[in-house]
């Protein structure tokens, strides 16, 4: 896997996430001074969000990752007004964010069909240019790709969320049994009786201090962004990533993804959230549920044991916990149902404050 940084080439695997392009608007046409005819404009460049298009098969098809808009026609006796230049469409993924050379966000595509002007042509030539040209706009961009799933699975490395995605719907993403067998994030559709379709991203694990890009850190982080809600896999029997590394309960496992979350963006802890706690079938497992079910119901009493640092400024809330086996089976079913309603639930929710903020615009001002 390769990550490079400064927003160049973004890679796990075979998936890419990241993308630098050259983008350059057309020349103008020369303008016919005699006649005082006028040269047609350079093309433009644009970005355009297509389906099924990936960052990958950009950088595949266009390897030197230059796009160049057609030159304008040049004013003639025959045409004294010449021709714009051809545009230049260039398709890219949903879910993707425009940045300018320094890291500044300019624009984002997340509909397919939508477009961004990334160089505009130059002017022809004419008499407020002296009949002389202008050369088109010309940039450098980065192509910033966030998942757009409806749920994001979040957990350390080993939580099983690979076996989880893999047992409700039919990606086949890697599974093993050592960490970070995850490495490019897995997308996975939760297909339901009544033809619903719910997507799941299954990212690269996080590990402590990921907010300051330990392990895979942003790369990681920032495609949980745009997932509509959360689903914390937890492994009820504890989690330690390293014999030197200390070894995390259940509860502090929840405690610990929830600060990460919150050093890298706080918005992230107003996402609806549901808690899967797997590896339900392994020996003790019903006493460390009965246990951490406690602590999360009350958990300013047991906060206080941690070391400050890993104490988030709120705690994540639940709408369901889910005790589940990926190796059994057990609980997956159910998990899929809450998944659905919770989904079902947020998007009555949308609906209802987008209603009531059309009956404000129609209500007449006072």
């Amino acid at each position: 896997s390769v990550a490079v940084t400064g927003g160049l080439l973004c890679q796990y695997g075979s998936f890419i996430d990241g993308l630098r392009l050259y983008v350059r608007g057309g020349t103008g046409g020369m303008g016919y001074p005699r006649l005082g005819g006028e040269g047609g404009r350079g093309g433009d460049v644009w970005f355009v969000a297509r389906e099924r298009t990936t960052l990958k098969s950009i950088k595949d098809r266009y390897p030197h990752k230059r796009f160049v808009a057609g030159t304008g026609a040049n004013s003639s006796v025959r045409a004294l007004k010449g021709g714009k230049g051809q545009d230049c469409e260039v398709a890219v993924p949903l879910g993707v964010s425009v940045l300018c050379d320094g890291g500044r966000q300019i624009g984002e595509l997340n509909a397919a069909g939508e477009r961004f002007l990334a160089a505009r042509g130059g002017l022809g030539g004419s008499l407020a240019t002296n009949f002389v040209p202008c050369k088109g706009q010309r940039r450098i961009l980065c192509l910033d790709l966030k998942l757009i799933a409806d749920v994001g699975l979040v957990g350390f490395p080993n939580a099983g969320k690979s076996s989880l995605l893999s047992k409700m719907s039919h990606a086949k993403p890697k599974v093993a049994s050592y960490p970070f067998t995850t490495v490019q994030p897995e997308l996975g559709k939760l297909m339901y009786k009544d033809y619903k379709q719910v997507s799941v991203a299954d990212l690269p694990g996080l590990i402590e201090g990921a907010h300051a890009n330990r392990g895979m850190g942003h790369k990681f982080l920032k495609h949980v962004e745009r997932t509509k809600q959360l689903l914390l896999v937890v492994d009820i029997s504890g989690f330690q990533l390293s014999i030197k590394a200390p070894f995390r309960t259940a509860f502090e496992t929840v405690v610990l993804l929830t600060k990460e979350l919150e050093l890298y963006k706080e918005e992230l802890l107003s996402k609806p959230a549901l808690l899967a706690v797997n590896k339900m079938d392994l020996p003790g497992a019903r006493e460390n549920l009965h246990e951490l079910v406690q602590q999360l119901q009350q958990p300013d009493n047991f906060l206080h044991l941690l070391e400050e640092q890993m104490i988030p400024a709120r705690t994540l809330e639940f709408k369901n916990v889910i005790p589940i086996s990926t190796y059994t089976g057990e609980g997956i079913e159910e998990l899929k149902a809450c998944i659905r309603r919770s989904i079902d639930e947020e998007a009555e929710r949308e609906n209802e404050e987008y209603r009531k903020k059309q009956l404000q615009l129609l209500q007449p001002s006072a």
